[in-house]
């Protein structure tokens, strides 16, 4: 607790949920859900999203889906995460998303 008000670590949290917003653009996202850093991206079927996570996670990233909603990726990174690894997160999810667009 005492780190995450040190660090004004809750306080960046709208900031660092925006970059991803800004970032995370690409037709084959239907939508972008968020609550501070829970967030979900909406696909179109639950294939599509299997594939991207597979990819993502071949590339380094740890993403998942909801059970609830197979059709969407969570993406739930650390408060502690800078803008930096957002920047690399961003690029490995968009370069994912695009390989297997362009497989279909």
């Amino acid at each position: 607790m005492e780190v995450l008000f040190e660090e004004n670590l809750i306080d960046k949290v709208q900031g660092k949920e925006e970059l991803f917003n800004q970032r995370l653009k690409h037709r084959s996202i239907k939508q972008f859900r968020a609550a501070g850093l829970l967030m979900a991206l909406v696909f179109s079927d639950e294939d599509f999203n299997k594939k991207v996570i597979n990819n993502c996670v071949e590339n380094g990233l740890v993403v998942d889906w909801f059970l609830f909603a197979p059709h969407c990726m969570r993406i739930a990174p650390p408060l502690t995460i800078s803008e930096d690894e957002i920047n690399s997160a961003c690029n490995i999810l968009l370069k994912s998303i695009e390989t297997i667009s362009t497989q279909r």
